[in-house]
Parts: C-alpha cells; structure tokens; sequence
C-alpha cells in the first residue's frame, strides 16, 4: 500500500543513493535531454519533491536543521515556503502524493499537538523521523492560500491525505472506530479510503473490496476516479492492506489486477485518460517481503509490467502524465537507486539524460508535469545532503 511507498521509497533510497553511480543505461531515441536544478531546503540535510503540477510548483518536504523533524514544504515561482503544521514548529508535516490540480491547493499530512491515546505509529509514522514520528495524532490536511485545514477522519484517531483534483476533491485514508482483528500492533483501528470534498463538509467513505476489512486511496483524476489498496489492517502502510489495486468508478471499487504477488499491490498515480502507474510485487513467493515491480494499467491493455533498468531487481513507477510518459525508481540488489524514466515502451536512467556537469545523482523521480518537467530526490557529493530536484527537459 502505497501508504507506504513513499516510505519504502524514502527508506530504500536513502541508505542506497550514496553509492550509486551515474553508470545507467545510454540515452535511447526519443527521449530528451534535462536541464536539473537543486532545489533549496528548510535547513537540514534531506529534502524531497512528490508532485509537480503544470503551473511548475513542486511539493514535498524538507528536513529542518537537526534533521529531528521535516516539514510540508512548496517551491514555487522561485520561492520556497514551509507551509508549517497544524501543531507547534516541532511537529512534523509533509506532502509524499503527486498533487496535480493547478487551483493552488496543497494537500499531505500533519502531526497536531494532541497526544495519540491509542499508541499507534499510523501510516504517518512511516513518513516521519523516528524519533519525533509517532505520540501525536496525524491528520490529513489541505492548505491553501497560506491556510493549512484538517481533514476530517471517520471518527477515529488518525487520518491521511494524498492527492487533490482541480474540483477540489481530495483523497487519502482514515481510521474509524472499529478495533480491527487484522491489525498488527501498535496499529489498532481499522482505516477505510476517503474522498473528502468538493464542499468543506463533503467526506465519502470508499469501501474495500468485499472480504477485505480496510481501504486506502493514494490518487484520483478530474474525472472522479480514484485509486488505491484493498486488504487488512496489517501494519497500515502498504503489505498486506495492500492485497488488491483497486480503482473506484462512481464509489465502486474494482479490482484491476496485479502481477502475481499477494502484498504490496500499490497504484500510484492516475493520469485524465485513466492510465494508472504503481508497483507490485511479482510473485506470491515474494510473500510480505517488499520486492516490487513499476507496473502501468489501462483499461485496453490490462496490467502491464514496465521493468526494471540493466542489472536491477526491483523497479517503481511513481509518476505519470497525460503523454503517458511514467517516472519512478529501479534499484539493485543492494538498494542503489536510480531515478527511472519509461516511455513508448523504452526505458532509461534519468541520470543519463543529464550533462555530465550537472552535480547530482538522481536517485528516485516521483511525478512529472504534462512539459514533462521531473521532480523526486537527488544526491547532491558536494554538499553531502539529499535534495529535492526539478528537472526540465531542454528544447533543441
């Protein structure tokens, strides 16, 4: 479940990209050169951009000074902005979907300074710095004009936002009352996708798919249709609440396949014509353990795996945008991640479509724009920090 993805991401690419080389693929035919800039930061060592939308404005998040707590973070016009948290400056926030809608609205999740009666470590946890992730409630929020707003949950403790459509509708998940048997400790409460909006009092709650007891929704379209996971409670971040991808049409959940695994069924993103991007585990004997694939879904074509780059072992797709190109990770066996580039059926490094003096290694590539503008976290030797990106293909 996605819900963890980006925490698997993080994880995964930040003990890996320190190591990892330039040394990718050659650039195939088709695809263009990049212009890539770093990104500044709120001060720490860790930063990293999960949306890019058409205006050019990359969300993310940014590690403060001490690297004790990260904070939602918008770069945009030139301008960095911390949009804070719905606690004191010593809680912790951040925006971890693509958020595609141009209106300005901003949507993630946020600690508050009320403490968590139920002891859970949440989804939010995952996202967090170990040591200041976990005692306070987490909400989902959505911010606007200089306004962060929580999102309501479905009467329980936590909630969790991810993306917001250019109708002013809003997804993620959040936890209800139900003490759920197929959860593992220290999670406790059962947790079903959300669709919150247009109104401010507007909340749906999108339900599993029949058998399974919980829900997440990761992304959705101006069309309404929004994806996610379908399982148990399990950890409540990815594994086994992610048993299914799903797609819900008008409430409805579908399943839309998988590639053979039985855990970590995750949709990422879904483009205006319904194309869905994600990653899934590619065999059930994989079991829980996280070995994922990039996959793409459409309705004509069904499942499709996307593949990984030369020698890796596992791949993502994070990001797709209406041309259909899709962007995300491959990494080897070591976990030496390389941000990934798909389209017309080819593959490539980003790295490789970078000059040679560009100064960073592009670990992972989350979202990209409609002009095919690129953001995600890179590996900046210099200063000996991650850092969020944006890259620009060039024109020629």
């Amino acid at each position: 479940m996605k819900l963890i993805a980006p925490v698997v991401l993080a994880a995964l690419v930040v003990v890996g990209a320190a190591f990892a080389g330039l040394g990718g693929s050659p650039p195939r035919g088709g695809f263009a050169s990049y212009e890539v800039v770093a990104l500044p930061s709120l001060g720490g060592t860790s930063s990293v951009g999960y949306s890019v939308n058409d205006r050019g404005w990359v969300a993310g998040r940014s590690n403060l000074p001490g690297n004790r707590v990260r904070h939602a973070t918008l770069w945009r016009d030139g301008r960095l902005t911390d949009l804070g948290t719905l606690g004191g400056p010593e809680r912790n926030s951040a925006v971890l979907w693509p958020v595609k809608n141009v209106r300005g609205i901003v949507s993630g999740i946020t600690q508050t300074d009320e403490p968590d009666p139920l002891g859970e470590r949440w989804s939010c946890g995952f996202f967090f710095p170990t040591a200041t992730g976990t005692g306070y409630r987490c909400v989902g929020f959505r911010w606007e004009r200089g306004v962060m707003t929580a999102l309501p949950t479905l009467g329980g403790t936590h909630g969790f936002a991810t993306g917001t459509n250019n109708r002013g509708q809003t997804v993620g998940w959040a936890e209800n009352t139900v003490f759920d048997p197929t959860c593992e400790p220290p999670q406790k409460l059962q947790f079903r996708a959300v669709l919150w909006g247009p109104r401010k009092s507007g909340m749906r709650e999108l339900p599993p798919l029949p058998g399974d007891s919980v829900s997440a929704a990761t992304a959705l379209n101006d069309r309404g249709q929004v994806v996610g996971i379908s399982g148990i409670c399990d950890q409540a971040v990815g594994r086994l609440s992610a048993i299914h991808n799903v797609l819900w049409e008008h409430g409805e959940p579908i399943e839309i396949g998988d590639l053979g695994g039985v855990a970590w069924n995750t949709p990422m993103a879904i483009n205006q014509r319904g194309a869905v991007v994600g990653f899934a585990n590619a065999s059930a004997e994989d079991g829980t353990a996280f070995n994922p694939r990039a996959f793409l879904w459409t309705t004509q074509r069904g499942i499709v795996p996307l593949g990984t780059l030369p020698d890796d072992a596992t791949s993502q797709a994070l990001g797709i945008n209406e041309r259909e190109q899709v962007v995300g990770q491959s990494c080897d066996a070591e976990d030496n991640c390389r941000a990934a580039l798909w389209q017309g059926g080819a593959r490539t490094d980003l790295n490789a479509l970078l000059a040679d003096d560009a100064g960073l290694i592009l670990t992972t590539a989350n979202d990209i724009d409609d002009r095919g503008r690129i953001t995600g976290q890179a590996f900046d030797p210099a200063a000996g920090r991650f850092v969020a990106f944006l890259a620009t293909p060039e024109r020629g």
